[in-house]
């Protein structure tokens, strides 16, 4: 399958392209970087809040949302600009394209006017508290409580691996709001000021390094919310959590075809391996092929699981095979490994220990590649539970 080129969406490329040209800023002006998810750099800030104002943070919302009501084609036509430009979205990935999405979709008015549009904006940035101790990818099993009293939600619980929680001005954090309720029920969202008080949060080191401060414990202890901050109906969070992971996922496979590219550029040294570079270089095409067919009229939700599950899976398997075919000098750590870019992020271009230590992300964030298998299998072929 090849996608034919549409006039539209080349004069929007064009578009977009002579504003990238006009306004990226210097590299002698991006010196600071982001030290976590949630940690946006003054330069970083400005940067997007040009591309709200101009309508190219996010095409596919109307202008008043940072868009210009992209169709799909066209927003997969910008996010392979910046892919091709090495510029990264957003220093604030989980806050953009998951936490604001999540608001725009599920909010009220009120909601997409306090919190979604100034995220957008990078005025505030913000973390997603889903994963618990004892429910990881089984959100269904999660124990931190809200309960109404008055014109509040009292918060008690723990979350973990929430990253950038520590430097998150919000959390759109779920909670249990009905103890009775069947598990998948009487779940809510609440939108948490990380300010509150009885919120604490503890960053703690991840397999790269002790001081790679990203992953969090945060804690809740009769924590005051109030109702206005409950996104979507009351128990009704699990569609907000569908939806909040839904966004993460639908054009997700264009990261992995990414980390594709760096690594077919990054590895010609160990390309002697014929079988594993042609095999590298096939899985990439079939990525960006089987992402082609989402864009047309007759796509499947539920084939965005094989995206998923292939793209995270191929990056994991080169990444692994990257850092054996370089022995003991894979292991050099901290190391560049690929060329850097003022507008992207460090670790794309890490030791190649790192590169494949965080390849694992990709295998269990937005949904585990059991998980993918599950979907595949249910939805796709059909068989049974």
């Amino acid at each position: 399958m090849k996608l034919a080129d549409d006039p539209e969406v080349e004069a929007f490329r064009a578009e977009f392209s002579a504003f990238l040209a006009a306004h990226l800023p210097a590299e002698a002006e991006a010196r600071e970087r982001s030290r976590s998810s949630a940690h946006v750099p003054g330069w970083a800030r400005r940067w997007q809040r040009a591309l709200f104002d101009a309508g190219w943070l996010l095409p596919g919302q109307p202008p008043e949302y940072g868009g210009r009501n992209a169709t799909l084609p066209q927003q997969l036509a910008h996010l392979e600009e910046l892919a091709s430009r090495r510029i990264y979205h957003s220093f604030n990935p989980q806050g953009l394209g998951i936490v604001a999405a999540s608001l725009l979709t599920f909010g009220s008015d009120e909601q997409k006017r306090r919190w979604a549009v100034p995220i957008l904006r990078a005025e505030i940035t913000a973390a997603l508290g889903m994963s618990e101790p004892e429910a990881g990818s089984d959100l269904a099993s999660l124990r931190t409580r809200a309960v109404a009293e008055g014109d509040a939600f009292v918060v008690n619980g723990q979350k973990i691996w929430t990253s950038g929680a520590h430097d998150a001005d919000v959390l759109l954090t779920f909670v249990r709001t009905d103890a009775e309720a069947p598990r998948h029920r009487g779940i809510s969202a609440l939108l948490i000021p990380t300010d509150s008080e009885g919120v604490v949060r503890r960053p703690f080191g991840s397999i790269a390094a002790e001081d790679d401060l990203d992953f969090n414990e945060v804690f809740f202890t009769d924590v005051r919310v109030p109702r206005e901050n409950l996104v979507g109906p009351l128990n009704e969070g699990w569609q907000v959590a569908s939806g909040s992971l839904g966004h993460e996922r639908t054009l997700l496979w264009l990261s992995y075809a990414e980390r594709l590219e760096d690594l077919v550029r990054d590895t010609a040294d160990v390309g002697a391996d014929q079988e594993w570079y042609a095999s590298l270089l096939m899985d990439l095409q079939a990525l960006r092929l089987l992402g082609y067919r989402q864009l047309g009229p007759d796509r499947d939700p539920a084939e965005i699981s094989v995206l998923k599950l292939l793209g995270s899976e191929a990056v994991q398997s080169a990444s692994l095979h990257a850092l054996e075919a370089h022995g003991a000098d894979g292991l050099c750590h901290p190391a560049r490994t690929g060329p850097s870019h003022h507008m992207n992020h460090e670790l794309f271009v890490s030791s190649w220990f790192e590169r494949y230590a965080r390849s694992f992300a990709g295998t269990i964030a937005g949904g585990t590649s059991e998980i993918q298998r599950n979907i595949i299998a249910e939805r796709i072929l059909g068989l049974p539970r």
